[in-house]
Formats: structure tokens, sequence, C-alpha cells
């Protein structure tokens, strides 16, 4: 049966999409921008036989969503700028201990309490490094609202497949705007589900790995399996250890073990890159004035492209530093902040041609007009 076309909200379509994901538990913590997630999923998992439950803080929130994960539910959470803050220790908590779940993060302006309602990039580098010490994360990041609602679905599958947090970062344009989407039926969406082991609980160790794979095989709690759970330096069996061999055994692993599927995880998007001259890198709803920027100036008869990164972590280097190496001169990284993604863009490019950038960071988004300047030689601000 075909769907009819709705007109619905970024954050809707992403409550919407964890539902089709199979997400089956919410715990957060109300705040703007991304508080309409968190009341949609509040009507819509009861009906599907899920759980949600408002925390007292964005620390709960977090700590409920890695607890019914263990469980063997798909647990989703969401969030903004200072509430995304709190989650960090639990972040790292989840990274260690490889416990699935899905963070969404709709972006406002920053530091503290900053901008409730306007819009901003300024968490790029907080979800890559937000939690201390070394441990891998996936960062998604949508540009549309049918985006919104199959890259939650993407992000749930990663999670599950790779036994990781995701992050799925909006900022607050792509949350609150509007657009047309057609949601797909159940039999045409791929869902992905936690490898579970298939030994005895009493020959179960939690954190071995099968040869060829460096993700551990998943036991339910609540299902007869005892394990041992801890955000210390653990061995196979889960229970701490400081033999300098298994800190190196357990870092090694996790820090390679997307290394292998990358183009499973990494997506992105090209427009008029093929003969490019001058590229500009953007995502989010920057990436929307970037696009709307280079049709205008190829209309105009500039040689200009549109390079839009959708997994920001891991970051598709390897396409970037081919663009580079083309027909391209410059590549202009354009952003909501400080020059936070810029600084990674940089490292990758500067070797082979002119970088430059156009940052915006007072609560209005960055125009398609601003970005053509921009590339004919002007400033954003």
């Amino acid at each position: 049966m075909e769907n009819k076309p709705r007109l619905i909200q970024g954050n809707r379509a992403v409550a919407e999409g964890a539902i089709a994901a199979g997400v089956n538990f919410f715990a957060g913590y109300p705040i703007t921008p991304s508080t309409e997630i968190a009341e949609i999923l509040a009507e819509l998992l009861p009906k599907n036989g899920g759980k949600f439950i408002q925390m007292e803080d964005e620390i709960a929130g977090m700590a409920a969503t890695i607890g019914a994960s263990l469980t063997g539910k798909k647990a989703f959470t969401a969030s903004s700028g200072p509430g995304i803050s709190l989650k960090q220790e639990n972040v790292g908590y989840a990274q260690i201990t490889e416990t699935p779940c899905v963070i969404v993060n709709v972006q406002r302006l920053g530091p503290s309490t900053g901008g409730p309602t306007l819009p901003s990039q300024g968490d790029i580098m907080q979800a890559r490094w937000g939690s201390h010490g070394d441990g891998p994360i996936i960062t998604l990041c949508p540009i549309s609202v049918p985006e919104c609602f199959s890259m939650t679905i993407t992000a749930v599958n990663l999670s599950e497949k790779f036994r990781t947090p995701v992050y799925l970062m909006l900022d607050e344009v792509v949350g609150h705007m509007r657009e047309r989407i057609v949601i797909p039926n159940k039999e045409d969406i791929e869902i992905v589900d936690r490898k579970r082991t298939d030994k005895k609980p009493g020959e179960y160790k939690p954190y071995a790995v099968e040869e060829g794979s460096k993700v551990p095989d998943f036991a339910d709690f609540g299902q007869g399996y005892k394990w041992h759970v801890t955000g210390l330096i653990h061995d196979e069996t889960g229970f701490p250890s400081n033999s300098t061999k298994e800190v190196k055994k357990l870092l090694d692993r996790l820090m390679t073990k997307f290394d292998d599927h990358l183009d499973e995880i990494i997506m992105y998007e090209e427009l008029e890159i093929e003969d490019a001259e001058t590229v500009i890198v953007a995502y989010g709803s920057v990436a929307r004035s970037a696009i709307s920027a280079v049709k205008r100036l190829r209309e105009a008869g500039e040689k200009v492209g549109v390079f839009i990164p959708k997994t920001i972590w891991p970051f598709p280097e390897q396409r970037l530093r081919e663009i580079a190496q083309g027909p391209c001169k410059r590549i202009i990284s354009a952003e909501m902040n400080y020059g936070q993604l810029s600084l990674e863009i940089e490292r990758i490019v500067v070797k082979y041609v002119d970088f430059d950038t156009a940052l915006k960071s007072n609560g209005l988004i960055i125009t398609p007009e601003e970005l053509m300047d921009k590339v004919r030689g002007g400033n954003i601000l």
C-alpha cells in the first residue's frame, strides 16, 4: 500500500524513525529545541509496546538509556547543548561497556544556557571528544526532514551492529523545519539487531570476540546471563584489570572496531564536484544554503561544487582528500560556529589546495547569498 505524503517537523521525523527502527525505550528530560522528540515518543512508544520515562535530569536519562539497553532494549535519548554536556560521563560509560544506544542532539547556540531557540553547530567536537579519554563514536548529521527519518533508522542500526553509542546531530533549523515526507512501509525498512550469543550462560564471556570480528556478542540481562559491567578497564570477562596487556588489548580493539567497516558507516553527498575549482564543505542546515548557492553560481558560469558529510565521525577523510587532489583549487568550510570541523577539514586538504572558512555564530543561519559572496572574495561577517 502506498503511503500518503505528509508535512512534518524534523523532530517528529526523528521520533517516527525511532519507532520504525524498533526503538522500544526512551529516557530523557525536556530541553529546547529537542523537546518535541520526547513528547512524541511519550505518545508513540506505549502504543507500540515500548516504554517512555522522563527522568529527573539528563544524567539520569543517559544512565537509564544504558540500563535499558543492557536488558536488550533498543534504547534512545534526546537532548540539546547543556543536556548533552551533562550526559558526557555516561556517554563514556556506554563507550567502554560497548552498550548500544542513540543520543539525539538538536544543537542550539552556546556555551552554557546560551540561546535555547537559536541555531548553531557548536557541538561537533563535543560529540567526538566530550567524554574524557579515547573512545570510538559514530556521529550522523541529516540536512532534511526525510533524512531525519532515514538517518535515525541508520543510527539505531549502527549502534546495534557495532555495540556503540551513536550521535544523531541536528541543528535547530533542521529539527524545527517542516518538509514533505513519505514514510516507507515497514517491509521496506532494513532493521539490524545486535548479535546475541549462542553460548550457554556459564560459557559466555561478554567482551570476547570471534576471529575476524571486533564486536563482542551480546547477552541480555534478565535472560539467565550474569555478567559484570564496569567503567573500569576490563578483560574478556568484564571484570577490572590493571594488566597493561589487557589495557592495550581492550583500547586497541575499541579504537579500531569501525576501521574495517567504514564503507558501511560513512555517508556523504556531492553536487557539481567533477570540475569544481571551488568546493564548499557544509553540513546540516548550512548544507542547504550551500546547495542553493552552488546552483546559482553554476548558472552564472562559476565552477563551484559542494561536499556534504552526512557522517561527521568517522569523517569521510579519504573522499575529501581525493577531491582536494582533483581540479579543485580552493576549499571553503562553512559552519555555524567558530571553526570546529574546519580544523579537521584544514588538516586534510591544506597540503593540496587553498583553504578558507565561512563561519557564523550569532544565532542566524548562513544564507546562500553570504556563501555566494564568500566564493567571490567577500566575508560572511
